[in-house]
């Protein structure tokens, strides 16, 4: 009976690791699909083969508890080149990672808050320790939304980072992850390094 358990465990998790590893495909397959749709896209489609990602992992995915911030000041966040946009500071994510506790801040975008479709639009870059080696040295991305948060509560997938434009052309204004949204890990997950970089 217990080898019976075990081997039903192990079926169990196996089954809901292929599951996740096929979602993450699709959501990188649609990722991909974006850049052709983008008028200012800095990737053609015989650039797409150079993106590059981590494999999978669902320990990268995490249930962050989520403390709303009030009486924000708003803030122009700087950019590698160009002129900054101002944001404010949404909320607090605090979650454990592979046994450590963290935690990031999000922003909403004053000007996409203004559009309908970008309303609830929430954004959170961040820098961790794989930067300028594994991953782009500028940080990575990962987008959220308002409706994403239940109870409190909203699932974190690091698996879902990615590159600002910045990585694969000059010439494009990429939000710098506030000094706050720092992680002194590494993040083994989402966008690597653009294979095709020239700069």
């Amino acid at each position: 009976m217990k080898y019976l358990t075990v081997l039903l465990c192990f079926l169990y998790i196996s089954s809901h690791a292929q599951d996740y590893s096929t979602q993450l495909a699709q959501h990188r397959r649609a990722y991909k699909d974006d850049f052709l749709k983008e008028a200012r896209s800095p990737l053609k489609e015989a650039d797409l083969p150079k993106l590059r990602f981590y494999d999978a992992d669902s320990t990268y995915r995490v249930t962050a508890t989520v403390e709303k911030l009030t009486d924000q000041n708003s803030f122009v966040m700087p950019v590698f080149s160009g002129q900054g946009r101002e944001h404010i500071r949404y909320a607090v994510l605090k979650f454990t990672l592979h046994g450590r506790p963290m935690q990031l801040t999000v922003y909403t975008n004053t000007a996409l808050a203004s559009v309908p479709q970008y309303r609830d639009y929430l954004f959170l870059p961040f820098t961790d320790t794989t930067n300028g080696n594994e991953t782009y040295g500028g940080g990575r991305y990962i987008d959220l939304r308002e409706g994403d948060i239940k109870d409190g509560k909203l699932t974190l997938d690091f698996n879902k980072a990615y590159n600002p434009y910045c990585a694969y052309s000059a010439g494009y204004s990429c939000p710098k992850p506030p000094a706050e949204n720092d992680l002194n890990i590494a993040i083994k997950a989402g966008e690597k390094l653009f294979a095709g970089a020239t700069h």
